[in-house]
C-alpha cells in the first residue's frame, strides 16, 4: 500500500536543486506524482510543491530525515505531510454566515479537506442561521472595545485546545489586535469586498451603487496587522451594470466572497500557497 505526501520547499535559487530533491526522494522509495516549481528571478528565491506515492511509513520517516539533512545544509524552509490528512479548521464567524454555510456544505460533500474543531461567533448561535454545522461545537464569545484582550485569549486558549492549523474570517465583522495578528501569521485567511475604486465603512454596496461602479469583487487574503493588506491567495469580479440596485449588489456580492473564500481555503488546505514576504505563491491544479 501505498500513501500521497504533499512537500513543500522554498529557499535560495542554487544551481542543482531540482536533481538533489528528486533524487533524494527516488534514492528512499518516493515517486513523484505531481510537482510545480516557479523560480523568482528577481529576488533569487526558488518554491516548489510535490505530490509523492510513498510504499510505507517507514520510507517517509526515511525520506524526512535524509531531506531533512539535505534541508539543513542547504538553508531550505520545508514542510511535508500526508495528502489525506484533514487540516484542522476552526472558523470566526459574526451574524452573516453565507461563507460559513458555503464552507460546511463543501466540507460535508468531500470538497475540503477540512476537520472542523470549532466555530466561534461574536454573537449567540441563535443570531446565526447555521445549517450545517452539525456537531461541531460554537463558542459564543461576545466582545466589546473594553474586553477583546479577553475575548482574543479565550480564541488562542481554544485555538491550542482544539490544535487548530487554520483560523478562517468567514465574515468575522471584528478587526484583530496586533498581537492576535502575530500569533496567527500564515495561519489565518480573511476574506472582503474589494472595488475600485475601495469602499470603506458602512454599506459598501450602497457606495458602490451611488458611483456608479461597473465591476464588483472580493480578495480572499492572510490577515496581517494592515488591516485588509496580507499577502492575497485568490480574487475574483463580476461585471455590474447601471441597471443593478443596491439589493443586487449585495446579492451577488455574497456569492462572490462564498466562492473566493472556499477557493482560498482550498488552496491553503492543499498546501498551494507558499508566502513570499508581502506576496503569495499558488500552485494551481
Amino acid at each position: 500500500m501505498t500513501e500521497t505526501y504533499i512537500l513543500t520547499l522554498q529557499c535560495e535559487d542554487r544551481q542543482g536543486l531540482v536533481a538533489a530533491v528528486t533524487t533524494c526522494l527516488a534514492s528512499h522509495g518516493g515517486n513523484i506524482v505531481a510537482a510545480a516549481q516557479f523560480n523568482d528571478r528577481e529576488a533569487n528565491h526558488f518554491f516548489m510543491r510535490m505530490e509523492i506515492d510513498v510504499p510505507s511509513v517507514g520510507s517517509i520517516d526515511a525520506i524526512g530525515k535524509a531531506f531533512g539533512e539535505i534541508a539543513k545544509s542547504a538553508g531550505i524552509q520545508w514542510s511535508i505531510r500526508a495528502k489525506n490528512t484533514p487540516v484542522k479548521v476552526l472558523f470566526l464567524v459574526s451574524k452573516l454566515d453565507h461563507c460559513l454555510g458555503d464552507l460546511l456544505y463543501r466540507r460535508r460533500i468531500g470538497e475540503l479537506a477540512m476537520d472542523v474543531v470549532g466555530i466561534v461567533g461574536n454573537h449567540p448561535r441563535e443570531a446565526v442561521t447555521i445549517s450545517l454545522s452539525s456537531g461541531v461545537p460554537y463558542h459564543h464569545l461576545p466582545v466589546t472595545r473594553e474586553t477583546k484582550p479577553q475575548q482574543e485569549a479565550q480564541i488562542r486558549a481554544i485555538i491550542e485546545e482544539t490544535g487548530a492549523e487554520l483560523v478562517v474570517l468567514a465574515r468575522y465583522m471584528q478587526v484583530l489586535s496586533d498581537r492576535m495578528t502575530q500569533f496567527l501569521s500564515g495561519r489565518c485567511i480573511n476574506i472582503h469586498h474589494s472595488f475600485l475604486p475601495g469602499f470603506k465603512g458602512a454599506k459598501p454596496y450602497h457606495q458602490a451603487h451611488a458611483r456608479g461602479v461597473k465591476m464588483i469583487g472580493a480578495t480572499a487574503h492572510y490577515v496581517t496587522a494592515d488591516l485588509d493588506e496580507g499577502p492575497i491567495i485568490h480574487q475574483d469580479v463580476e461585471p455590474i451594470n447601471h441597471a443593478d440596485m443596491p439589493d443586487d449588489l449585495v446579492r451577488k456580492g455574497r456569492d462572490i466572497e462564498r466562492r473566493v473564500l472556499s477557493e482560498a481555503v482550498r488552496l491553503h488546505v492543499e498546501n498551494r500557497v507558499l508566502l513570499s514576504g508581502s506576496k503569495t505563491i499558488v500552485f494551481r491544479d
